[in-house]
């Protein structure tokens, strides 16, 4: 892999305004949806704050985050592992097609050989989002099998 201009870390407490930012940024553009700003700061603070329910990866070109993504944690009895969920993953406008998106999904890979406990990497994406399609496509990443439902509980 050539050198690149950006460096990933993993997400700290100093990082969740941004965090915070791209993820209200996210929702508006893929669901036009205001995320209520006082649940989202919680919930960030508190996946950064409990390391077992997941973490943050931030890419960043000097001292500006460039992106982000979240990686939870979901055991598989089949396989007695953990896959990975990338979710939450947001480039700042200024930095796409620049190859952010690709370091971080390189980090998580990195880091998931470390552990070898990681069997797989899983992640959701809009139907109609194919510009993101692509690109995971073109990362080694294939449509699932599955189908996704879910029934909100609030």
């Amino acid at each position: 892999m050539s050198e690149s201009r950006f460096t990933v870390r993993q997400g700290t407490l100093e990082d969740a305004e941004i965090i915070v930012e791209f993820n209200q940024a996210m929702a508006m553009e893929t669901e036009d949806k205001t995320l209520d700003n006082t649940i989202l700061t919680n919930g960030v603070t508190r996946l950064i704050s409990e390391p077992e329910r997941g973490f943050y990866l931030v890419a960043s070109e000097n001292d500006t985050i460039a992106g982000s993504l979240m990686i939870t944690k979901e055991w598989s009895d089949w396989r007695n592992q953990e896959f990975w969920w990338i979710q939450s993953v947001y480039v700042a406008p200024e930095f796409r097609r620049q190859g952010v998106y690709r370091l971080l999904y390189q980090s998580v890979k990195e880091l998931a050989d470390q552990q070898n406990n990681v069997c797989g990497f899983r992640l959701y994406v809009e139907k109609e989002n194919r510009v993101a399609q692509t690109t995971y496509e073109n990362l080694g990443m294939e449509e699932s099998y599955y189908l996704m439902y879910e029934q909100a509980n609030h």
